[in-house]
Formats: C-alpha cells, sequence, structure tokens
C-alpha cells in the first residue's frame, strides 16, 4: 500500500470546486471508500447541500489544521482505524486555512511536502484544495513543489511539473522571517544551560495573554529541545525567550548541523526507535516550530500563543 496520490486541487470559484469535490466523494462512496473532509464550514456546507443526503462523510474537526504534527498523528489514527475496518482506500479532502498562509506557512509547506512519505504506509488518496483568488503566489509555488500531482477545475490530474521529493525539500536551507517580537529586548538569554535552567526561565516570562497550559506545553517543547541540542548538537547552546503579549517566542541555537533526518518532528518514530521523539514531541507541544540552518548553527524556534 502506498499513498500513490497526493493532488493540488487549485480552483478559482465555487463552482470549480463543486466541479472536482462532488465526483471525487461520490466515486469514492460508490467504490466504498471512507472520506475525510477538512473544510471551512461554508464550503463543507457548499459540500454538504450538493450531495445526497445521508453520505456518511467524517468531517475532521474546526481546529484539525492547528499543528502540523498533531495532525499527522491524528490523521494516522483515523486512517488506521478504517484499515482494520477493510478500507482499501481512504480518501482525504483538505483546506488549509487562509490563516496558515502568513508567518506559519513554512511549517505546513513543510506538512505538505512531508505528506508524501508520513502517510505512506496507508492507501490514501490526499486531494488538497487551494482557492487561486486568496492563495498568494508564493505558497502556489509551494503548493507545487510538495505535490506529485495537480488537479485542474476540469478534474483531469497531471503530474506537476515543480514537484521536489520530501527528503530534498525539507533539507532546503529556507530562511526563518524574524518574529516581530525578537527585534526587541529578550527576556533571558542562557548560554549551554541544563535543562531546568531553560524550563524556569520560560515559566518566570511574563506570559500575557498565552494560557497557563500552553505555558507549560512550552516548558515541555524547550525542555526537548535543549535536551537534543546537548545531546546531539554542539557547544554552546543558546536560549532566548522574548515575551510578545500574545505569544511567548523562544529559540535554541547550536553550533552542530541538525538533524540528519529531513523529516524529523514530523514522523512519528517507530516503537523501537530511540532518536527523534524529543523533535516529535516538541512539534506537537507548540503553535509554531520553524527551523533554520546556517554554517556553524542550527536554531529551533518555538511559538506558543498566537503564531500568526
Amino acid at each position: 500500500m502506498s499513498a500513490d496520490r497526493h493532488d493540488a486541487f487549485l480552483f478559482s470559484s465555487d463552482e470549480e470546486l463543486l466541479d472536482v469535490l462532488v465526483p471525487f466523494v461520490k466515486d469514492g462512496f460508490g467504490a466504498g471508500e471512507p472520506t475525510l473532509v477538512a473544510l471551512s464550514d461554508r464550503r463543507a456546507e457548499l459540500v454538504r447541500s450538493a450531495l445526497p443526503s445521508g453520505l456518511p462523510l467524517e468531517f475532521l474537526p474546526a481546529d484539525a489544521y492547528s499543528r502540523p504534527a498533531q495532525l499527522i498523528r491524528a490523521n494516522r489514527g483515523r486512517m488506521a482505524g478504517h484499515v482494520r475496518a477493510g478500507a482499501d482506500r481512504i480518501r482525504l479532502v483538505g483546506e488549509l486555512p487562509a490563516t496558515v498562509f502568513g508567518a506559519t506557512w513554512d511549517s505546513w509547506a513543510r506538512y505538505e511536502a512531508a505528506v508524501n512519505r508520513v502517510y505512506s504506509d496507508f492507501p490514501v488518496w490526499c486531494l488538497c484544495a487551494y482557492d487561486r483568488r486568496t492563495t498568494p503566489p508564493a505558497v502556489l509555488r509551494d503548493v507545487a513543489r510538495t505535490h506529485p500531482t495537480v488537479t485542474g477545475p476540469d478534474g483531469a490530474r497531471e503530474p506537476s511539473r515543480a514537484y521536489t521529493e520530501p527528503a530534498a525539500y525539507l533539507s532546503e536551507a529556507r530562511p526563518m522571517a524574524a518574529d516581530p517580537v525578537q527585534h526587541g529586548r529578550p527576556f533571558a538569554v542562557l548560554t549551554d544551560p541544563a535543562p531546568a535552567e531553560a524550563r524556569d526561565a520560560v515559566r518566570d516570562v511574563d506570559r500575557g495573554e498565552v494560557s497557563e497550559d500552553e505555558v507549560e506545553d512550552l516548558v515541555v517543547a524547550v525542555s526537548e529541545t535543549v535536551t537534543n541540542a546537548i545531546r546531539h548538537g554542539r557547544a554552546p547552546v543558546e536560549v532566548r525567550v522574548w515575551p510578545g503579549g500574545d505569544r511567548i517566542v523562544v529559540t535554541v541555537s547550536d553550533a552542530g548541523p541538525g538533524p540528519a533526518d529531513p523529516f524529523a518532528g514530523l514522523m512519528p518514530p517507530a516503537e523501537q526507535q530511540t532518536s527523534g521523539r524529543g523533535l516529535w514531541i516538541t512539534h506537537q507541544s507548540v503553535n509554531h516550530v520553524t527551523t533554520v540552518r546556517r554554517p556553524g548553527r542550527f536554531t529551533i524556534r518555538l511559538t506558543a500563543g498566537n503564531p500568526h
């Protein structure tokens, strides 16, 4: 079994959306294939109203697209359940909310690239819908690079000429745009701290509008990241913490090259695998994780609260 279909569907009107999604869903039910749907409320209602009543569509929760690694974990669980129930193929219709096309797009671009592998042990056909009218050109360029196939408004599927193999895409040195709060003076700068010192710095910062639960999740993520930097990176390890009113931003840097596995943090580690668990936990714990590789420096930035 393989995720041999991961299509970008580019549309420019509600009519084009329905012209493709309605047959896609109907064909799936005709073949006995369960269908998972993650659309905006308005578009979900459009699809519902255009389909025969009673089709058992499985609509994903409204917050499904909050964190890439959480979505991967949840979808793998859903897919595993359908396979156990006898499904030969699963269909997934997804639409990213427009809020992710800004400051957090880098992590969702990585998600789209990783999908080609992280779902590869399930017989899934992913159809990822992007509205040309509202999707920025830079995002559309990444969409073309992360989807092997593009479905047009007439339903025809064609190979994407810009498609880049996931490992190569994820290994690229992508720039990290600074969060505006990083232009201010950090609350704390720690050099070669123990994980406990880093945890204390996060707990001591003014959390503003960030909830207590989100702060504790950030504490876990920072602890795992610092531990990874000490074990697998190179000294010096530096931690910086900034309060941001509606968010807290933390960077953890070391002098190493970063993880050798480009899927680290997005691919759940195997049960017998000892490495990669810290990054997997980190990606589950906070609202935005981004990385940057520069000569002699690897940095992970973690954002709790509002990352947009």
